[in-house]
C-alpha cells in the first residue's frame, strides 16, 4: 500500500467546478469551512488512541465525506480504506501518518490550484 497520496494529491477539479457553480459566491466560505473542520478532525487523529476503532471510524467517515465533496479523491480513498479497517477492528492496518500527510498534501494542492484558477 502506498505511504501517502498515491501519485500525489489527486483532485477531481470537475467536482470543484460543480461545487463552485452550485455555491456561487459562498464557494470560498465552503472551502474555508472544510479546511477548518477537517483540520480539527485531523488534529484529533494526531492525538487519538490508535486502538479506538469507533472513534477512528467516525472521524475517518467524516473526513471521507468532506473530501469527496471537494474532489479530494486520493485522500477520500485513504479515509474510506481506514474507515473500513476501523469498522473491522483492524486499527493496526490504518496508516495514520500517511493519511495525515495526504490530508496536508491535498489541502496544499487544493489551495494552490484555486489560487491559480484551476477550478
Amino acid at each position: 500500500m502506498p505511504a501517502a497520496c498515491p501519485g500525489g494529491a489527486m483532485i477531481e477539479w470537475s467536482q470543484i467546478d460543480e461545487l463552485e457553480a452550485e455555491m456561487g459566491d459562498s464557494f470560498p466560505e465552503i472551502v474555508a469551512l472544510f479546511l477548518e473542520e477537517a483540520s480539527a478532525i485531523v488534529a484529533r487523529l494526531e492525538r487519538i488512541d490508535p486502538h479506538d476503532a469507533a472513534a477512528l471510524a467516525t472521524d475517518l467517515h467524516a473526513l471521507k465525506g468532506a473530501a469527496l465533496n471537494l474532489g479530494l479523491t486520493d485522500f477520500a480513498a485513504l479515509c474510506a480504506r481506514g474507515e473500513k479497517n476501523a469498522e473491522a477492528g483492524q486499527t493496526g492496518a490504518i496508516a495514520l501518518p500517511a493519511l495525515i500527510a495526504c490530508f496536508h498534501d491535498s489541502c496544499t494542492a487544493l489551495q494552490e490550484g484555486l489560487s491559480r484558477g484551476a477550478a
